[in-house]
């Protein structure tokens, strides 16, 4: 009872966004490195995101943490495995396992990536762009609904970054998703870094991008750093978010209201307390983007 008692004492009913899916705040991806910082007393984070592959287990210290962690936060499940644009068969046991790990935990939403990163049943362990044409989206619409049937809920897609592009593609990344919410019926996860990367490697406009974006599908946002090396961008993950990042959420927020926003951090860690304070430049852009009673 003391445990629910806290989480209803710091954590109220959050509002929603117009797609039904909660506004949750300000939050962190969920990486072992800080499993002490966080569990050690409140910390200034509205709602954790955890790798989904992480805690596919039976047992063990890490589902033990991540149950304590739910206890005491909202937290969602972000995995990097589905290869929803994939040409194999959708893994069934796969998403069986989802589907336990999330009766267990009860997050807020699941999402992954629309990319495809297995073929031959083997993993390739890399998140690959889809072509994005007529043929490829009806491909990757019907896998998507049954995902979405077999878990029994809408699942959230995250855009990627990219390096290369496919000469079969006849229509723009953001056409692609935005006739991928349509015919699917699911939400998107907007990553702005992976938006600013792939506009920079490609040349297109990263607002032309967001413009044409359905605002009601878009339930969160990553932020993360990149390596700037001149002709090449790459998402590492490995540094603070840069500034032509926040300036681009700052213009996205404008556009999409106030979405679920958090930072993704999977190499060179800082300390906690650096982590924090970026999270805080994170709220600091957001009050500074929305209206005060939107924030």
């Amino acid at each position: 009872m003391t445990t629910l008692h806290h989480r209803a004492l710091h954590h109220p009913a959050p509002k929603r966004l117009p797609n039904g899916l909660p506004r949750l705040g300000f939050g962190l991806g969920l990486r072992p490195q800080y499993y002490p910082d966080i569990l050690d007393g409140d910390v200034p984070v509205d709602w954790f995101e955890a790798v989904t592959e992480n805690y596919l287990v039976d047992g063990g210290p890490p589902l033990r943490q991540l149950d304590r962690i739910a206890e005491r936060w909202p937290v969602v499940l972000h995995g990097v495995s589905l290869s929803i644009g994939g040409s194999d068969p959708l893994d069934r046991d796969y998403l069986a396992r989802v589907k336990a790990l999330a009766a267990r935990v009860r997050p807020q939403w699941i999402s992954d990536h629309l990319c495809w990163s297995r073929h031959g049943g083997v993993q390739l362990h890399d998140l690959l762009p889809v072509p994005f044409s007529e043929a490829i989206l009806r491909h990757v619409a019907g896998r998507v609904r049954q995902v979405q049937d077999m878990l029994g809920r809408r699942i959230l897609l995250e855009n990627v970054s990219s390096y290369v592009e496919w000469q079969s593609s006849a229509m723009t990344e953001w056409d692609f998703l935005a006739a991928l919410c349509e015919e699917a019926d699911c939400l998107l996860l907007l990553d702005m870094n992976n938006v600013y990367v792939s506009a920079r490697n490609h040349g297109f406009d990263a607002d032309a991008f967001l413009a044409a974006i359905p605002a009601d599908r878009v339930a969160q946002i990553h932020l993360a750093g990149h390596s700037d090396q001149g002709d090449l961008i790459v998402d590492t993950h490995d540094a603070p978010v840069a500034d032509a990042v926040f300036d681009l959420y700052g213009r996205a927020l404008r556009r999409f209201g106030p979405v679920s926003t958090m930072i993704e951090r999977d190499d060179n860690f800082p300390p906690f307390a650096e982590l924090l304070d970026e999270l805080g430049r994170v709220r600091q852009v957001a009050a500074a983007a929305l209206p005060a009673e939107a924030a």
